[in-house]
């Protein structure tokens, strides 16, 4: 598990600029992804401040070295997924080079500025070809709040506080930051009516945080729950939309299917978990009457350090709204800390059959908010959703801005 070091300095400042104070892209993150300009090709780079530092094209002008320059050369393509199987130790290394480059006072800053770009001149993709999609319901009041809205006298079924509970979603329809999403259409079925097919008039949005897989394990042989962190490559933001009518009518028995597989949203950027050691905390200790986690799902050093502290919310602007010059909306703020599972748990279950976990597969758990979807906050109103979900800026100004953060 990633600790603490001199990159996580909050006196460390980077020459760019507008990296100083920015919210998002600060020397201490350093996040990666692939993006590109004009008509170049797909490359790997990092964000700082309002600016990428292509990683592809320093590795060509000599930048890297070592153990580095062999971690950069795998991030180096079109796709993150090679350099998601080197694991930590090269991901570290990359990191810690990365931020020396970035750093005020560096003695190559003149070779590292040829480098950046403005990120508003790019395009940000997929920042690894996903394999498999693993969505799980980790999150203990979303169980509860969506249970009582389908099976209002059994929320919450007994196998929950045993089983990390997840389906396999459709890998596919994952899309980056911005792409346009269409309603979906299907079945829908009211309480006194026949089942009809149509547009769905409950779009919904579900915050989760998406846990991108590093080297992951060999067909038949399980990840141990003290193992499972060095299987995380990093995190994005991810919107796992759901079109609630169609949901509550197909779900039985087998879980959801159109109503969560025609698309799913995530943030551009890979967080590191390096990026996230100082927001580390303890798991929240489950309640007296709660079940203790069978002996494959415990560890002790997962219960001191196993959890996210990591506040999250969404924001909603509609043209209207932009129009009179208001302020975004918000619509939920949530924090990760009330997982009630682990990352680690999450891992270690999903391979204790003997599943075997890629590189650049996508995991998301369900943040914890009373209202962290609309679902939750107004079942029966007809229109909940925006068309749309990024979680940078947009570029349309005509659409609805759902921004998650």
């Amino acid at each position: 598990m990633a600790a603490s070091d001199e990159t996580h300095d909050p006196a460390r400042r980077s020459f760019v600029p507008s990296a100083t104070g920015h919210s998002d892209f600060p020397i201490q993150n350093l996040p990666f992804g692939i993006f590109s300009r004009g008509a170049g090709q797909r490359r790997a780079g990092v964000a700082i401040g309002d600016q990428i530092f292509d990683i592809t094209a320093a590795l060509s002008a000599g930048l890297f070295s070592g153990d580095a320059m062999h971690a950069a050369k795998a991030a180096a393509g079109p796709s993150l997924n090679a350099f998601f199987a080197l694991g930590g130790e090269a991901r570290r290394t990359l990191r810690a080079r990365v931020a020396e480059l970035l750093t005020l006072g560096c003695r190559e800053q003149s070779k590292v500025a040829p480098f950046l770009h403005p990120a508003q001149a790019c395009t940000m993709h997929l920042p690894a070809q996903v394999g498999d999609y693993t969505d799980f319901f980790a999150g203990i009041h979303h169980a509860t709040n969506a249970g009582k809205l389908l099976r209002p006298d059994n929320p919450l079924l007994p196998n929950y506080k045993y089983v990390p509970v997840g389906y396999h979603g459709r890998a596919s329809s994952i899309c980056a930051s911005g792409v346009p999403v269409q309603r979906p259409n299907g079945q829908r079925k009211t309480a006194d009516a026949p089942p009809s097919f149509g547009v769905s008039r409950r779009l919904d949005y579900e915050l989760e945080l998406g846990v991108w897989i590093g080297p992951g394990n060999a067909l038949g042989e399980p990840i141990a729950i003290g193992a499972a962190g060095e299987h995380v490559a990093g995190y994005c933001l991810l919107n796992d939309w759901s079109a609630r009518d169609m949901q509550a009518w197909e779900y039985q028995p087998l879980g959801p299917f159109l109503a969560k597989s025609f698309a799913t949203t995530i943030s551009p950027w890979v967080v590191t978990p390096e990026a996230l050691a100082p927001f580390r905390t303890a798991q929240p200790p489950r309640p007296p009457s709660d079940p203790a986690p069978l002996p494959y799902l415990f560890d002790d050093h997962d219960q001191r350090e196993g959890a996210l502290d990591l506040e999250l919310e969404v924001l909603l602007l509609t043209p209207a709204m932009r129009a009179k010059g208001l302020a975004p909306h918000r619509l939920a703020v949530s924090n990760t800390r009330y997982l009630y599972w682990t990352l680690a748990q999450l891992i270690a279950h999903h391979t204790s059959g003997g599943c075997n976990l890629n590189p650049g597969d996508l995991c998301p758990a369900p943040s914890r908010d009373r209202h962290r979807t609309v679902w939750a906050a107004c079942w029966k109103r007809p229109k909940v959703a925006a068309n749309r979900s990024i979680f940078h800026p947009a570029k349309r100004a005509a659409s609805s801005k759902m921004v998650m953060r």
